[in-house]
């Protein structure tokens, strides 16, 4: 393989590609504000510039020429290059800010040069502590400023659309925002106005900036120009513990983290998978975080919303579902995990062997969109078919509520099913039902069972790709196991991060449990014989082992070491 040399080291590389994307995959600091991944490189920051160099060789011979201590006598380029539009190319010599005092000189001059008119507002600035601008100031830039006059003044707090707030002093003109509206959404609904030092992004006159996808630009900005309406001023980003999660809010399954303080969720945030989101995530799913917060079923609650013990309800549960033997009819979930619908089909089959199972559907013709956003808006749907669920309309589940065949309904993990269904059911047909969520009208439920959602507890889901991904918890709940809390991450980005907030409040914890554990634990009140693990990692390994779609899923580990990458595209986690 071709070869190239980093500050006199020795790396090969595989196919063509760019300098300062080579140097990020492979662990080699460089900074830089302009350059994403995935979008265009324009070059215009001067923040990445390094030395290059090649080798030089003799016309005539066509041998290396070498100095008098016998190392590659090179060919240095007159003037420090961005390594973002460096090619890579066999032999070539690079010189960073380690080796070069050229290049610390000129890095240290272009961040003096960007702060000149940048304001100093770094502690009320709701980008702090995940600032790339504040982290290579810090690392790479001069100690003081020699600039004395009066800064430019732009507009402050501007609410450039529903979920963007614009603070265009603090813009440095890297331009991501107004590349991002072009080439990944393609609204085209940002651009760069005025000239020279009063340069700032901004929409068209009059028209909002309502990109399904605009929050993205507050990701990729690299300063606090561009800050989120929702969840600003909420949170620091040193007080949240953050986790690898998926978003359940289509079928797209979007890899993301969860940001997560006095165990309350506070906001989402994309995580880099390049088979299923790349690096984005859209608003919806973002700020779908608020359903894990608000009316969360805690503990068991019998009819007329009558609390009840775990034992004395299980109990009671498990009474009532031997009385009906024969006649329960069970309705699981496009949202439940393929553990749920996994134990809740071996249940069902020992209860009542001849019912079918069914799980509704959830499309929303025309949300789909040509990047991310799918019509399916459960993550769960391949799951439950593959394991022999079969679909059905809500008017189809009360055709056969109303033949008679059936007289106990079983529910888990779909509140917005029953919500729509429950003032249509006869008042004598008693419903057990799982619920994430106290939905309008639960006190009719003859019993409510609190389920866990995937923020809480283990579970796979398969998308709309076929994809089977198994994600871990990242909130704390009240019937933790020692092994549980092994695994709850300790992720925050201060060094001295705790896996729980000093300051937690016991009315933030629910009370709720697996759907799978609460069935396993049905299951031996009635003494199914299951044979099922109790844990959750021998009952996943036997899923795999039993379930083609689940043979590349992947368990979480527990973290280890974490990086954090301020470079606002990704955490790079390292296990």
């Amino acid at each position: 393989m071709p070869t190239l040399y980093i500050d006199g080291r020795p790396y090969e590389y595989e196919k063509p590609g760019k300098l300062l994307q080579f140097c990020i995959d492979n662990g080699i600091e460089i900074p830089y504000f302009c350059y994403h991944p995935g979008l265009s490189i324009p070059a215009n920051c001067r923040m990445c510039l390094v030395e290059t160099g090649l080798p030089i060789k003799d016309r005539q011979s066509g041998e290396y020429l070498r100095e008098a201590d016998g190392s590659l006598k090179i060919a240095w380029g007159p003037k420090p290059t961005p390594s973002c539009t460096t090619d890579l190319v066999p032999d070539l010599h690079v010189r960073t800010h380690r080796t070069s005092e050229v290049v610390r000189r000129t890095q240290e001059a272009v961040l003096e040069f960007i702060l000149i008119n940048h304001p100093l507002d770094c502690p009320i600035c709701d980008q702090a502590g995940e600032c790339i601008l504040q982290i290579w100031t810090y690392k790479y830039g001069p100690e003081g400023s020699r600039f004395e006059e009066e800064k430019v003044h732009k507009p402050k707090r501007i609410q450039l659309g529903p979920r963007v707030i614009l603070d265009a002093e603090r813009c440095i003109n890297c331009t991501r925002c107004v590349r991002f509206t072009q080439e990944v959404s393609k609204t085209n609904q940002l651009t760069i106005v005025q000239r020279g030092n009063q340069n700032y992004p901004a929409t068209a006159h009059g028209q909002p900036f309502d990109d399904p996808y605009s929050l993205n630009t507050v990701d990729i900005c690299p300063v606090g120009a561009l800050t989120s309406a929702d969840h600003r001023f909420k949170a620091r980003p040193w007080e949240m513990n953050y986790t690898p999660t998926i978003c359940t809010g289509c079928a797209r399954g979007c890899n993301a983290y969860v940001w997560v303080r006095d165990n309350l969720v506070m906001r989402f945030t994309p995580r880099k998978n390049m088979e299923i989101n790349q690096f984005w995530l859209c608003d919806e799913g973002r700020l779908d975080y608020k359903k894990y917060n608000e009316r969360r079923a805690s503990g068991i609650r019998q009819k007329g919303d009558v609390p009840v013990s775990w034992d004395e309800g299980l109990s009671a549960i498990a009474q009532l579902l031997q009385q009906h033997r024969g006649k329960v009819l069970f309705v699981g979930s496009a949202y439940a995990s393929v553990e749920t619908l996994y134990v809740l089909k071996a249940v069902a089959a020992k209860i009542s062997p001849q019912a079918p199972l069914y799980y509704i559907p959830h499309e929303a013709v025309g949300w789909g969109d040509h990047l991310l956003r799918q019509d399916d808006r459960t993550p769960n749907r391949k799951g439950a078919q593959a394991l022999g669920y079969q679909e059905v309309t809500i008017e189809g589940l009360l055709e056969l509520l109303r033949s008679g065949a059936f007289s106990l309904l079983y529910w888990v993990e779909d509140d917005q099913a029953l919500k729509e269904l429950l003032p249509h059911l006869p008042e004598s047909l008693p419903v057990v039902a799982h619920l994430y969520q106290l939905i309008e009208g639960f006190e009719r439920l003859e019993w409510v069972l609190p389920a866990a959602t995937h923020l809480e507890s283990f579970g796979t889901y398969v998308n709309g790709q076929g994809i089977a991904q198994t994600v871990q918890p990242a909130r704390q709940w009240v019937q933790m196991t020692p092994q549980d809390w092994f695994y709850l991450p300790k992720s925050r980005l201060d060094a001295a991060g705790q896996a729980v907030d000093r300051w937690r409040n016991p009315a933030h914890i629910p009370d709720c449990l697996p759907s799978y554990r609460i069935l396993m634990m049905l299951g031996e009140l009635l003494q199914l014989g299951l044979s099922l693990p109790k844990e959750h990692l021998p009952l996943w390994e036997r899923l795999k082992a039993e379930l083609s779609f689940m043979s590349q899923a992947v368990y979480p580990k527990l973290l280890r070491k974490e990086i954090f990458r301020h470079n606002q595209l990704a955490f790079a986690v390292k296990v």
